[in-house]
């Protein structure tokens, strides 16, 4: 991928605030689960990528595939592993989303990264790369093996409080989830969209004290 994808892409100005905020943000900031000293690790990318929809602003998510090894049936960006052509984190995330949901990788436009973080659980360091879907194109479960649907949640949705919860996840795991179009996105997606909400200045305030078994919510 080359280095005009991360050029200033004309942006709406509902977007700018986060565009800005991305550049200075560091992985504390983010996610408690930091890389480790010595760049350990299986580097990986997921594509957060906001368009504007039927309901207005949104986000891509897909659902994985309920027997899957890892994160079976969990909601999560688009992404996967950095394969030896893909020429850095932009290249995976966009070839990676186009696989997942048959995504047109020439409508979007790339107007940052944040800092890569931690998955202790798996071992991946992960690159999210923020990305503009200047001309949206047909999505769906493109990979039936890895995605069972792909979903296009309005963050008007993402940010109402009466979806926001924490939920506590049998091995005591406690965070932020969404309760948002019949799905509950919860882990490393739920914790990073939170941080997102915030850096684009879109967040409300909700009650963190309700805290739900994960089990139950499902």
């Amino acid at each position: 991928m080359t280095a005009e994808r991360l050029a200033d892409p004309d942006l709406p100005r509902w977007l700018t605030t986060l565009a800005s905020a991305a550049r200075d943000v560091t992985a504390e900031q983010l996610s408690r689960h930091l890389v480790p000293e010595d760049g350990g690790g299986r580097p990986s990318a997921v594509l957060v990528l906001f368009g504007e929809g039927r309901a207005g602003p949104d986000v891509l998510l897909i659902q994985r595939a309920a027997d899957l090894r890892a994160h079976a049936g969990q909601p999560a960006f688009p992404g996967g592993s950095l394969e030896p052509l893909d020429n850095g984190p932009v290249g995976a995330a966009l070839r990676e989303a186009a696989e997942e949901t048959g995504l047109d990788p020439s409508g979007v436009d790339v107007f940052g990264m944040l800092p890569e973080l931690w998955l202790p659980y798996t071992g991946y360091r992960v690159a999210p790369v923020l990305a503009w879907w200047r001309v949206p194109s047909p999505v769906y479960a493109a990979d039936p093996g890895e995605v069972a649907s792909v979903h296009r949640v309005p963050l008007t949705e993402l940010v109402d409080p009466a979806n926001r919860l924490m939920v506590r996840h049998p091995s005591g795991f406690v965070g932020p989830a969404f309760g948002v179009s019949g799905l509950i996105v919860w882990g490393f997606t739920a914790g990073l969209l939170d941080k997102i909400l915030a850096l684009g200045g879109w967040d409300l305030p909700w009650d963190p004290d309700r805290i739900e078994p994960l089990g139950e919510t499902q």
